[in-house]
């Protein structure tokens, strides 16, 4: 367990970067800061590590104070990830995982071949051991600073805006990856970011800071959606936190609609067989949705037909079936045929559905949850309740 315990950090120019910071980020957990650039996010993670020392307050690690701790030891408790994953240009991929291994007393083959399993770990392949950081891409790199911040198998991690600098694709796959890792090592990681998406999607608890480095509000991504504690906290989250709150409403059971389906490779002739609104689902071998089949009929002066067909890529369309309302919802709003692909957990197909059902799910959700916070008292008067 991290814990803040009235925290300032003030600059000998007067600039007050924290501000009295009372936090917990428990253990096992990702607590993840959050704020407008300045509001002393960067700052307050660093402070962990003691990196930055505060002015005044203490910060807990595991109830010693981190004061009490030499600095060198504290941080070898402590795995590191920053932007651009700060590697070392002179080492090869293996050596700079190695690298912490080797500081804390294991010898280099030790270290060589936790690194080699850490590669694996994060989803790197062997083969990349013995490049140089100059020689990977960024989302490569990015892995192995992660890799490189588990080799002591340190029980916390510090992560400061990693995955800032990626491109959209790349950091929602390493987003992913990072939810699973969380998922099978249970660390207490304290994880900086800008992105309120990206804070409700890997945060357990999210806190927000605002401008001055004070604390807005600290709880989970569904409580701060639901019940924003002022102004500040409601714009930071944007005007569509309602659309975002989705995230945590389960989509399971939707209608589903059987679709018009062909084998990928011959789509033309089936496509001329079926009867459909003009649109046609892909499946490959496996029956995992491949693309939406767009089949036109053409009529020319001797009253024969032909059919032209373009191919179009699912991308970011599909939904599982035991996914959320907002998933669902936009595989319906992005899919060109106007119904969003649902699949099973193995990948195959198990039906579409339209927008139109989802918001329907979505308002007898609201209902449901209305019906919870009102309800008749026992004089018959409604009464508020607490909300779920």
């Amino acid at each position: 367990m991290i814990r803040f315990d009235a925290v300032t950090k003030t600059y000998p120019d007067g600039t007050v970067a924290v501000n009295a910071l009372t936090l917990e980020a428990a253990t096992g957990e990702t607590t993840v800061l959050v704020g407008p650039s300045g509001c002393g996010k960067t700052t307050s993670l660093r402070m962990v590590n003691r990196m930055v020392e505060p002015t005044s307050g203490r910060v807990w690690l595991d109830d010693r104070d981190t004061a009490t701790i030499a600095p060198h030891r504290l941080r070898r408790g402590i795995g590191y990830v920053i932007q651009q994953a700060g590697l070392f240009p002179h080492k090869t991929v293996l050596d700079n995982i190695a690298t912490v291994p080797v500081l804390t007393g294991h010898t280099r083959r030790q270290a060589r071949s936790r690194a080699l399993e850490l590669l694996d770990l994060v989803g790197l392949p062997a083969d990349l051991a013995d490049r140089y950081p100059s020689q990977l891409s960024g989302g490569q790199q990015q892995r192995v600073g992660v890799a490189r911040a588990l080799a002591a198998d340190p029980p916390v991690l510090l992560m400061d805006e990693p995955f800032s600098a990626l491109d959209p694709v790349v950091r929602e796959q390493l987003q992913n990856e990072f939810v699973r890792l969380q998922h099978d090592l249970g660390k207490t990681i304290v994880f900086v970011t800008h992105d309120i998406d990206e804070a409700i999607k890997l945060g357990d608890k999210v806190a927000v800071l605002a401008t001055g480095g004070t604390l807005a509000q600290a709880g989970s991504p569904a409580e701060l959606l639901s019940r924003p504690a002022n102004p500040f906290v409601a714009s930071f989250l944007g005007r569509d936190r309602g659309y975002r709150a989705l995230t945590f409403a389960q989509a399971s059971p939707l209608p589903l609609r059987d679709e018009a389906t062909v084998r990928l490779g011959d789509p033309l002739t089936l496509a001329r067989d079926r009867q459909t609104d003009g649109w046609v689902l892909v499946l490959d071998d496996h029956d995992a949705p491949q693309g939406w089949l767009a089949a036109t009929t053409l009529t020319d002066s001797q009253a024969t037909s032909t059919v032209t067909v373009e191919l179009l890529n699912l991308g970011g369309t599909l939904a599982t079936a035991h996914g959320t309302l907002r998933e669902a919802l936009d595989a319906a709003l992005s899919s060109p045929s106007g119904r969003g692909v649902i699949v099973h957990e193995n990948g195959q197909l198990a039906g579409t559905v339209t927008a139109s059902h989802v918001l329907a799910r979505v308002e007898s959700r609201s209902a449901r949850l209305h019906a919870v916070v009102l309800q008749p008292s026992a004089a018959g008067t409604t009464a508020p309740k607490a909300q779920p």
